[in-house]
């Protein structure tokens, strides 16, 4: 499993498994953000904001018609959003100030 697909793991809280492909992890991801529209769409709106996905990608999403209900539409965006921010972490990767390790 690569790198960048653990740190994903981690910040979703999702379990590892070493055989998850990429799919499986947008039908967790998918499945985690259908729960979120039925129950608590305030705090996927939070989460969303929280993951940096800009406003602009949201609304695009909310409004353009898709063959992929809102629930994997949101999921995709997520998703990619988490394998840039990974990108990003291993490329300019910075030790740990000492003491400020989480």
């Amino acid at each position: 499993m690569n790198e960048s697909f653990e740190l994903i793991y981690r910040e979703l809280s999702i379990s590892s498994n070493e055989q998850t492909t990429e799919d499986e992890m947008l039908e967790i991801i998918a499945d985690r953000v259908e729960h979120f529209l039925k129950y608590d769409k305030d705090l996927l709106v939070s989460y969303l904001y929280r993951l940096d996905i800009e406003e602009d990608t949201i609304e695009k999403a909310l409004n353009e018609v898709s063959e992929d209900p809102l629930h994997i539409v949101l999921a995709k965006l997520i998703f990619n959003r988490q394998k840039q921010r990974q990108e990003t972490k291993l490329k300019n990767k910075v030790e740990p100030i000492e003491g400020w390790e989480f």
